[in-house]
């Protein structure tokens, strides 16, 4: 059994990562915040069950991650993420650089949320600076697996980051 400390803690150490996560399966704020909690709950339940045969991390991921997607196959998609996105302005007037910037990390989320979710789950890890290592633990695959798949996986990205780039 854990302690709250030791809850608070992790969740010190991961929520950032976890709202980073949350927001590559999830555009729509409410329902992305939604999703932290139910992270952060499915974290609370798996703690005590923890052998720590993996790291700290490659665990928080490998429960956030399932949970995501029990969050995605939950949903019904109501239409399509890259229109809407193109469809919302901007609410406040940004300094150049920063719409710049908010510009390109959304045409990074649009287009992880339109890849296959394996893909996602690969590259929303290694964007978090998971080892092929890690990726492979949460997965359950080799990290020979990892780096073929997140080769195919980044190529992917491009191209959708390319098409949605044309005028």
């Amino acid at each position: 059994m854990t302690s709250n400390g030791e809850l608070d803690d992790l969740l010190a150490r991961h929520e950032p990562a976890l709202r980073r996560l949350a927001a590559s399966y999830e555009r729509d704020p409410a329902l992305r915040e939604d999703l932290v909690q139910e992270m952060l709950f499915a974290l609370f339940r798996a703690l005590p069950a923890w052998r720590r045969e993996c790291s700290e991390r490659t665990f928080v991921y490998r429960v956030a991650n399932n949970r995501a997607l029990s969050h995605l196959a939950s949903r019904r998609p109501a239409f399509d993420d890259l229109e809407r996105a193109a469809s919302v302005p901007d609410p406040a007037p940004l300094p150049e650089a920063v719409a710049v910037a908010s510009q390109q990390h959304e045409t990074l989320l649009v287009a992880l949320r339109r890849l296959p979710v394996p893909q996602r789950q690969l590259l929303t890890m290694a964007l978090e600076d998971l080892t092929p290592r890690e990726i492979a633990e949460v997965l359950g695959i080799t990290e020979n697996n990892v780096a073929v798949r997140l080769t195919r996986a980044r190529a992917a990205l491009r191209e959708l980051i390319a098409v949605r780039s044309q005028p």
